[in-house]
């Protein structure tokens, strides 16, 4: 690559731990929030990366700061509380927030970075942890164009496939709107598979029939291991991130002024799982 950045970042989970990796391999300078909530380090210091102990201290000794938390209450903490990035940020400093948020909150977010002197663009991701150790994540990106095209050395560092969807806040919307469709579909095949399986059908012809037919597609797949053999790593997604993410749907959807008939079925069902902690691919186990 032709630039190298000081990149800091902030979330060190799942996916995080993976953008990490794909920045490092990409040559940039990588310092990271050292939080508790992070996965293991140990290779990403080895790889030269800098653990600091608040946003502040990220933001001072960073070009470009990305954010992967779990959603806008968390972005707001990290950028505006005490010690956080915005009492680091120097003039010019990036702040890509790859986290899953509020449309609105990523407006007024946007609104308090470009006053304290930085930029900011929303970069929502989708894909699975897996991908994100590739370097192969899919980014939906919210920025005015000269941005977008400035930052696009760093994105590509560790996405495959990057969509410019408008400037800020497009690309948290359309993650709400990608998240909403495929939690969906999640919520109708779990259902099916409990329903299949008391009507004494094999799951191997389920799969056969919605494989060849109107249910194949991307979420049949990650659901087919736990379907198969009772693996949820196809799909290492959370029910209470499922929550959050279809909540925050929902309340996009009726500031808009927009159907969301199908939204609350979907939330409703969510909200019901006694253990948030547990993968969506478990809902089928917790329906049945």
């Amino acid at each position: 690559m032709s630039q190298t950045y000081r990149v800091g970042l902030i979330g060190v989970g799942l996916m995080g731990h993976g953008i990490a990796r794909s920045l490092l391999r990409s040559g940039h300078h990588l310092g990271f929030l050292n939080h508790p909530g992070n996965q293991p380090v140990d290779d990403l210091l080895s790889d030269g990366a800098t653990p600091l102990e608040s946003g502040r201290d990220v933001a001072r000794n960073a070009d470009v700061v990305i954010l992967c938390v779990t959603g806008s209450p968390q972005v707001n903490a990290v950028l505006f509380d005490a010690g956080g990035v915005l009492e680091g940020l120097r003039p010019g400093t990036v702040v890509i927030d790859c986290s899953t948020a509020l449309p609105g909150s990523t407006s007024d977010v946007a609104r308090r970075v470009t006053e304290a002197g930085g930029r900011f663009m929303d970069a929502a991701m989708t894909r699975t942890p897996k991908e994100a150790e590739e370097g192969r994540l899919n980014l939906i990106v919210g920025a005015p164009e000269a941005l977008f095209a400035n930052m696009l050395p760093v994105l590509e560092s560790f996405a495959e496939t990057i969509t410019h969807a408008g400037d800020v806040g497009a690309g948290h919307t359309l993650k709400l709107l990608h998240n909403f469709v495929s939690l969906g579909f999640t919520a109708v095949l779990a259902e099916a598979v409990v329903a299949s399986r008391r009507a004494g059908i094999d799951d191997g012809s389920l799969l056969e029939v919605l494989g060849n037919g109107g249910g194949g597609g991307v979420i049949l797949e990650r659901l087919r291991p736990y379907i198969e053999r009772d693996d949820p790593s196809g799909f290492r997604f959370s029910v209470a991130n499922a929550n959050k993410d279809i909540g925050y749907y929902r309340t996009m959807v009726q500031d808009l002024g927009s159907a969301q008939g199908i939204a609350d079925a979907v939330g409703d069902l969510y909200a019901s799982v006694d253990d948030q902690g547990v993968s969506v691919p478990e809902l089928i186990r917790l329906l049945n």
